[in-house]
């Protein structure tokens, strides 16, 4: 018998962020996948601007988007012969905004950079080792997995399924996984190969059959295809099949394809858990919660979720209470629910029109995902446009709106913002550079009393000052960090491990901070 700290079941996107994020804070952890090897295919494609904020924090963005294509555009083939040109959605020239536009990377790529940055942790993935069973007490759980050397028994304090929608853990947890199967509505998503087609945009035709689709994965020779099914239409996964449902619903016969290197029947599975956790078993990604494709959702829930849950798993590995945890599905669910209702939407769109929804925004990049009202925020910037977690669809907001705060004003809970042109003693920084690494930090725009304070790990004060002098230090020389923040005089504002706002308090009341670090399990 082997004994982890946390055993994660799943190794895709959410299980590997989650993995890296308990390397990074030092929590013992194994990772099995029941897959022999890595997961071929691209199935999810789009990188959404907030999770590229949560790779820029551990450190792999360039690497993803070295592999990828920002803002790629739409070439809308219409019947009529025409074609229509459409740009991506874009925030430009925003210092609180770093990525701007939602990144094209094949899934596997995203994949490949968490396993390499696990491995520089001393990690790694146990390909081809299953899940069999599991069983909880109140003190941790025991699972029993199989490999290559047979059966293993593998006991830890607690159990993360990122198991996928089939997921094996949620289903031994006994949690509900409320929704639907919508049967009727169909894709078949495939890697192909393809001649006579530019690679410079996304390439979109539509019917009255239905929809077809070719983008360009960066960083392969290789396409996307997606072909809408509708009942008692052909769902071979064949090349003759997709050849011909191309050349019915493009009217051309001048694009080849070749031999699909992956290929996939996609099924409408609309779900959501009832709880994300259940004792010492907690759920994350497509185990808690599946999507459809529409809006470019699902990888990126996943991910986030994973690093909303990796510093709080730190914090009870390290002697919080437990009760910290529920804060995980007190958070998460709420965004699960609107990121849902977000792709919903866009599918009847798709459905209805038989054209992919093109329209971007705040929302669809994630840029509007929070927590106000969450047990671990707190501000006194007066009542609250609303006294609940905000999620996407919440506010309506579009390239050019105050994406890190749903009503104009940042709040507790919201997404903190970016800031460039810092001046520090080792050189001019990004705001983002200086609160990286799993650990909260204070923003002191004011006098800040280190006495209230006083040894707490995992917290870095940066003190914003006329002139840097000493290690913390940091001029705002262009004032983008006040404006970002609403600062004021005696502003201090707490930002979390996972780059949310934890405390505003104008007031600068370092007692605020103190309670919001204690009730995040931080010793004070």
């Amino acid at each position: 018998m082997s004994d982890t700290t946390v055993l994660i079941v799943g190794a895709g996107p959410t299980g590997l962020t989650l993995a890296c994020e308990l390397a990074r804070l030092g929590v013992a952890f194994r990772i099995v996948e029941a897959a022999p090897g890595p997961q071929p295919g691209s199935r999810g494609k789009g990188i959404q601007p907030r999770s590229l904020e949560v790779f820029d924090d551990l450190g792999i963005a360039d690497q993803v988007i070295a592999h990828g294509r920002m803002g790629m555009p739409i070439t809308a083939h219409l019947p009529d012969g025409t074609e229509r040109r459409t740009e991506a959605d874009a925030f430009t020239g925003r210092p609180d905004i770093p990525y701007g536009a939602s990144l094209i990377t094949p899934e596997w790529r995203v994949e490949e950079a968490l396993r390499g940055l696990l491995r520089r942790s001393g990690g790694q993935v146990g390909f081809g080792t299953a899940l069999e069973s599991f069983t909880q007490s109140g003190t941790g759980v025991t699972a029993v997995v199989r490999g290559e050397a047979g059966p293993e028994t593998i006991r830890a304090d607690w159990l993360v399924g990122a198991d996928g929608g089939h997921s094996v853990v949620r289903k031994g947890s006994g949690a509900a996984f409320d929704g639907e199967t919508l049967d009727e509505v169909r894709m078949i998503v495939a890697d192909v190969d393809v001649d006579g087609l530019d690679r410079d945009s996304w390439h979109t035709w539509r019917s009255d059959e239905g929809i077809v689709v070719l983008c360009p994965l960066p960083s392969t020779d290789v396409f996307q295809f997606q072909a809408s099914i509708a009942p008692g239409q052909d769902p071979a996964l064949t090349l003759e099949n997709m050849q011909a449902i191309l050349e019915r619903r493009s009217g051309s016969t001048g694009i080849r394809l070749r031999e699909p290197e992956w290929r996939t029947l996609w099924r409408a599975n609309i779900r959501l858990v009832d709880h994300y956790r259940e004792g010492r078993v907690l759920l994350a990604g497509d185990a808690a919660h599946i999507h459809s494709p529409a809006g470019g959702q699902g990888m990126n829930t996943g991910i986030q979720d994973s690093h909303n849950l990796g510093w709080k798993l730190a914090a009870v590995a390290n002697g919080a209470d437990e009760a910290l945890l529920d804060t995980y599905e007190d958070e998460r669910r709420p965004v699960a629910e609107g990121v849902l209702a977000l792709s919903n939407a866009r599918l009847r769109e798709t459905l209805e029109k038989k054209a992919i929804p093109i329209r971007g925004n705040a929302d669809t990049m994630q840029l509007t995902v929070g927590y106000r009202g969450s047990s671990l925020v707190a501000d006194d910037r007066g009542a609250a446009a609303d006294d609940v977690g905000s999620a996407p669809g919440d506010a309506a907001s579009a390239p050019g709106d105050a994406a890190s705060a749903p009503d104009g004003v940042l709040r507790a809970g919201d997404r903190a913002p970016d800031a460039t042109g810092l001046e520090t003693l080792a050189g001019t920084r990004r705001l983002f550079e200086l609160t990286a690494g799993g650990r909260f930090t204070l923003l002191a725009f004011g006098p800040v009393d280190d006495a209230g304070l006083p040894g707490i790990e995992r917290l870095r004060i940066l003190r914003i000052v006329d002139r840097p002098e000493r290690d913390g230090d940091v001029t705002d020389t262009s004032g983008a960090l006040a404006a970002a923040y609403s600062a004021g005089p005696r502003t201090l504002v707490l930002v979390r491990p996972d780059g949310y706002v934890g405390c505003v308090s104008d007031a600068g009341d370092v007692g605020a901070v103190r309670r919001v670090l204690a009730a995040c399990g931080v010793a004070v």
